[in-house]
């Protein structure tokens, strides 16, 4: 029987607590490791490809949310005691890993959170805004094309056009394929039930959101509906700021990161008063 080689994991090791990370669609270890390389002087840095990105394995299969987490809990089964960062689908995982290993994960920190409570409500939210993404993120043979068409033809020229992101994490976004990319989207996105697995998180764990009011790619109003629901979480928003809050204010990021994964510090950031506090900071 053939076993399916792990994840790709790049750890830069340190004395202090593990922070584990993880991508979004189309992102690397290359989306975090020069942004967050401030933290390695006090944390132990872990950072994952997800099944079906970059250095990781891309088989045939579904790449649902459950799919995902036991990828990841190949890498993590062995761990304890970690706190979870994850970006956009990355988020996701995250609250899911959570929801199935609540004993491992210590605190949940979410950027760019996408949550929108059905594939319907999804794809309404992308329709509304009548550009040429909206198409792609709407149909999934467009999506298949679009995916095919990044990693043979425009993997060379999109430096070009996306100028406004640094160059490593533009080039590793041809680092899938048309499944991997595709299936994650509809089968881990739109049709996976996160709010059932926020409803099992335990209700002290503490989770910090970071959530861009310009984000037109994971609604606000989703990161926000799932933060009124759970005791313990924080949501900062950052004015301006589009689906990347890390790559447009990395120092602002590192430093929520860092506070809020100090022993302590999520209770003194439990309150509407310091989540302002560290958003205006």
């Amino acid at each position: 029987m053939n076993v399916q080689p792990m994840l790709y994991a790049k750890e830069i090791a340190s004395d202090g607590p593990t922070l584990v990370f993880l991508p979004g669609v189309g992102g690397t270890t290359r989306y975090w490791e020069r942004r967050i390389a401030p933290l390695a002087a006090m944390y132990r840095l872990l950072l994952v490809d997800l099944l079906g990105y970059g250095r990781s394995p891309k088989p045939w299969t579904t790449y649902s949310g459950e799919r995902h987490v036991a990828e990841l809990h190949r890498v993590l089964k062995e761990r304890d005691h970690f706190t979870l960062v994850g970006h956009s689908f990355g988020a996701i995982v995250a609250v899911a890993y959570a929801a199935c290993y609540p004993q491992q994960v210590e605190r949940l920190i979410l950027l760019s959170l996408p949550y929108f409570g059905s594939e319907a409500r999804a794809k309404r939210f992308f329709r509304q805004r009548a550009t040429l993404e909206s198409w792609f993120m709407t149909n999934i043979m467009l999506a298949v094309i679009a995916c095919i068409l990044t990693r043979r033809v425009l993997r060379r020229v999109l430096p070009r056009f996306l100028t406004n992101m640094p160059l490593e994490v533009v080039q590793d976004l041809a680092l899938h394929t048309w499944r991997s990319s595709t299936s994650t989207i509809w089968d881990g996105i739109y049709r996976y039930d996160l709010a059932e697995d926020a409803r099992q998180l335990p209700p002290e764990l503490p989770v910090l959101l970071i959530h861009g009011d310009r984000d037109t790619t994971a609604p606000l109003a989703g990161a926000q509906e799932l933060a009124a629901h759970h005791p313990a979480a924080v949501l900062v928003t950052l004015p301006g700021v589009d689906h990347h809050p890390l790559l447009r204010d990395p120092s602002r990021c590192v430093e929520a990161i860092r506070l809020f994964s100090v022993t302590g510090v999520s209770h003194v950031l439990d309150t509407p008063v310091a989540a302002a506090a560290l958003a205006a900071s």
